[in-house]
């Protein structure tokens, strides 16, 4: 029996950069979107109504302040049913003024990422949430200071796998890479070279590097008739 997946809720007021973490979202291994919402009403109607783990809030929609979305959800997660089940918050935003990053750290978020970031940077804050929220299911009644203490290490994204190898890609390979990240399904190096702008045989050869590395897998589909096309996805931990 495998543990169920960590249940994500995406909102962000653009449908495209929403669909691209949702893609970098469900590369992640053990993380799983349930709903994606556009605007702060939507946001708090499928928070309340999914209940999901983990919301991934931007700040600026169109209807009202993400900020303030968060606020209402960690402040009262569901007066209906009084559960005080409140979600994780990780705010993705523009915004990188002091003020508003202030306001998200008083308000308790777990984290925030500055647009545009790569699937590197958020599967990195994924898997240290990932990470903590395992060794709490694992922890008893009571904590000593050394529990506290190593639940707060591991919420700094410091040794998650696919941070530490993606810090080490070069740019192009980066590029490659979120871009197979971002895609529900598999895809050819056309597909990647027409997604980011670049020439086939760049993305031929940068996917093979990925493949190589490990970061990618690579799958044969095959015609009736002639050689295999080769097709390409985020390897996910099994």
């Amino acid at each position: 029996m495998t543990d169920p997946d960590f249940t994500v809720l995406v909102v962000d007021d653009d449908f495209r950069v929403a669909s691209v973490h949702v893609g970098f979202v469900e590369a992640v291994p053990g993380f799983r979107v349930v709903g994606q919402a556009g605007s702060a009403a939507e946001a708090l109607r499928q928070a309340r109504d999914l209940r999901p783990d983990l919301v991934l809030m931007d700040v600026y929609l169109p209807d009202g302040d993400g900020l303030e979305v968060v606020r209402q959800l960690l402040a009262d997660p569901d007066p209906a049913t009084n559960s005080g089940s409140a979600p994780a918050v990780i705010v993705i935003s523009a915004a990188n003024d002091v003020a508003t990053v202030r306001r998200a750290v008083q308000l308790g978020a777990l984290h925030y990422l500055v647009k545009p970031f790569g699937f590197a940077e958020l599967a990195e804050r994924l898997t240290a949430y990932r990470h903590a929220q395992e060794r709490i299911a694992a922890l008893g009644d009571a904590a000593t200071q050394d529990d506290v203490n190593r639940l707060f290490d591991l919420l700094r994204p410091t040794s998650a796998p696919p941070a530490e190898e993606g810090r080490r890609l070069a740019p192009t390979l980066q590029a490659v890479l979120d871009a197979v990240a971002a895609q529900r399904a598999d895809v050819s190096a056309q597909e990647i070279a027409s997604a980011i702008g670049i020439s086939r045989t760049t993305a031929q050869r940068a996917l093979t590097q990925l493949e190589q590395s490990g970061l990618v897998r690579l799958e044969l589909r095959y015609g009736s008739t002639g050689r295999p096309e080769h097709r390409y996805a985020v390897r996910r931990a099994r």
